[in-house]
């Protein structure tokens, strides 16, 4: 049973989140879905909030983190409030450069291309995060050093999490990918059609478009689903 659903009752009340248990390689580990780019991946006991943020979700009712991933400064990735929330004295903080420069507390600074090992049955590699566009190149500038995530649980399940990118060098060299969380927000991130060049070169198993709303154009997810047909398991959920 996940925590979250011991928290709010377990089988007799209704999940307070959406969740997807996955079960891998022989392996098993639970997502849930909070809002835009705030998700949690369980496993072994675990707990790891990605890019948390006050406003989507009630993060001081939820079980304290034993990791947590900052991809970038912006404030919808980067909230102190949550991270307080959440933070036990053990928790491992993963953190940008440009967000380790504003947190007071121990972190990791991820530069991209760096691995850490929190636990030592988790990897965690920093994927250079950044647009290419030459229309957008303000929003996530490369020389700032922006982080997506590739998470790798007991060296068996592989997850992306992109952060705020466009289809990169960096992102089409990951290879061996389970789970792929890819961002299709505009205007500042990935076009369904750069999403689907981002699939198309990533191979994953499963994959979650994600950091798609709360903006004045709405990315149509189902499109894009129909768009990777007989490429990937494309799962919507709600992190509009």
């Amino acid at each position: 049973m996940s925590l979250f659903s011991k928290l709010f009752g377990g089988k007799t009340t209704s999940p307070a989140y959406q969740t997807d248990t996955i079960e891998l390689n022989g392996h098993t580990l639970r997502l849930t879905f909070f809002a835009h780019a705030s998700v949690a991946i369980e496993y072994e006991g675990r707990t790891i909030y990605v890019d948390p943020v006050m406003g989507n979700a009630e993060y001081d009712k939820l079980p304290k983190a034993d990791m947590i991933l900052v991809t970038h400064s912006h404030y919808d990735h980067f909230d102190m409030a949550a991270i307080e929330a959440l933070q036990k004295e053990d928790t491992r903080i993963l953190l940008d450069k440009t967000s380790a420069e504003g947190f007071a507390g121990d972190c990791y600074t991820m530069l991209p291309g760096a691995v850490a090992e929190p636990f030592a049955d988790i990897k965690v590699e920093a994927v250079a995060a950044y647009n290419t566009s030459e229309h957008q190149l303000q929003f996530h500038p490369k020389e700032r050093e922006d982080c997506g995530y590739v998470v790798t649980l007991d060296n068996a399940i592989r997850i992306y999490l992109s952060g705020d990118t466009e289809p990169t060098d960096e992102l089409r060299a990951l290879s061996n990918i389970d789970i792929a969380f890819v961002c299709v927000n505009q205007p500042y991130t990935m076009t369904p059609e750069q999403a689907v060049e981002a699939i198309k070169a990533l191979q994953p198993r499963i994959y979650y478009p994600y950091h798609y709303g709360q903006v004045d154009e709405p990315t149509d997810v189902e499109a894009l689903k129909r768009m990777l047909e007989g490429i990937a398991e494309v799962r919507i959920r709600p992190l509009a």
